[in-house]
């Protein structure tokens, strides 16, 4: 008797023992999201990111699952983010520049994505565009290139403005160093008076405003990288308080009352890097993926902010704008 029952109870238990395993093991692949900027108005990019991932069958809630991780503008909590995702067993992981660089430091084997706006392969996230090598690929935004496009742009808009601001952020940077020195030698080329004020922190960009206006600037050309547009609607606000023209890398500021963008699309780059990384899900690896170049340009003009400002678009810009909100 007690044998037949020692023999019962090894078959339950090696019948249970799988349905417990399955019990402690993810229901459905992790995909990670890091970002070193603030979570709030973001919501679009990652709704984009879930585009992306949806286009290859991967819907999030359904089979697979989006953990979203935010610094909140303190890079200094990413190791621990990092480190929370990779605890998740997240598959893959979308990152920002930032965040990718943070993952790179931490010598994470997790497959990699990012979305960034500089160049990966001066950061050291790839070791080349075609041939990434490594666990990391992605997609490339790169808006500080467009620096000089920007520049004549706004001078279209303000022709007879003597003296053009620029408003960058941390000068640790390699886009936003590069994009200074390309909208330095442009303004050189033009004859353009540029005054440069650097900020990294909601109070210095009040600061750098008040010091525009001291100074007579005629119009503010705004930098790229994720600290201006983690700030956006504070800058946007300031250039409206202060009636000063701005352009922008980026359509998001004009679709909040800036007054002109003229870039690369963050949105489709995310929607690109959701596709990457279902790519990584179905079994494909990093190394083999080249670096994407973002071919989607945007002009978007905002015609309420110009009549707020008394400014008169040139029909020439209307004519190529993708978007005009009136």
């Amino acid at each position: 008797m007690r044998r037949r029952q020692f023999i019962s109870l090894l078959v339950g238990a090696a019948a249970a023992w799988p349905a417990a395993a399955r019990a402690q093991q993810p229901s459905m692949p992790v995909v990670g999201f890091l970002r070193n900027t603030p979570s709030a108005s973001f919501e679009h990019i990652v709704n984009a990111l879930r585009r992306g991932l949806a286009e290859a069958g991967f819907v999030d809630g359904r089979n697979v699952m989006i953990e979203q991780r935010w610094a909140e503008g303190r890079d200094e909590r990413l190791p621990a983010l990092l480190a929370d995702l990779i605890n998740r067993k997240a598959a893959v992981i979308v990152a920002n520049t930032v965040g990718a660089l943070a993952a790179k430091a931490a010598g994470t084997t997790i497959p990699v994505v990012f979305a960034t706006g500089s160049d990966p392969v001066r950061d050291g996230l790839v070791a080349s565009v075609n041939r990434p090598g490594g666990n990391f690929t992605g997609v490339t935004f790169i808006s500080s290139d467009l620096g000089t496009k920007r520049l004549e742009l706004l001078r279209q808009l303000v022709p007879k403005e003597p003296i053009i601001a620029m408003l960058i952020g941390p000068s640790n940077v390699e886009e936003i160093v590069a994009e200074r020195a390309d909208v330095e030698k442009a303004a050189r080329v033009f004859g353009q008076q540029l005054i440069v004020a650097q900020a990294t922190s909601i109070g210095e960009i009040a600061a750098a405003f008040t010091t525009f206006v001291d100074r007579r600037a005629g119009a503010v050309f705004v930098g790229t990288g994720s600290f201006t547009n983690s700030h956006r609607e504070a800058i946007v606000a300031l250039a409206a308080h202060r009636a000063l023209p701005a352009i922008y890398s980026l359509r998001e500021f004009v679709s909040i009352g800036g007054l002109i963008g003229y870039g690369s699309s963050i949105t489709d780059a995310y929607r690109q890097a959701g596709v990457y990384a279902a790519r990584v899900l179905k079994g494909e690896k990093p190394a083999d993926l080249p670096v994407m170049q973002s071919t989607k340009f945007e002009l978007v003009i905002n015609l309420k902010t110009a009549k707020a400002l008394g400014l008169e678009i040139p029909d020439k810009l209307l004519a190529l704008a993708d978007e005009v909100i009136e």
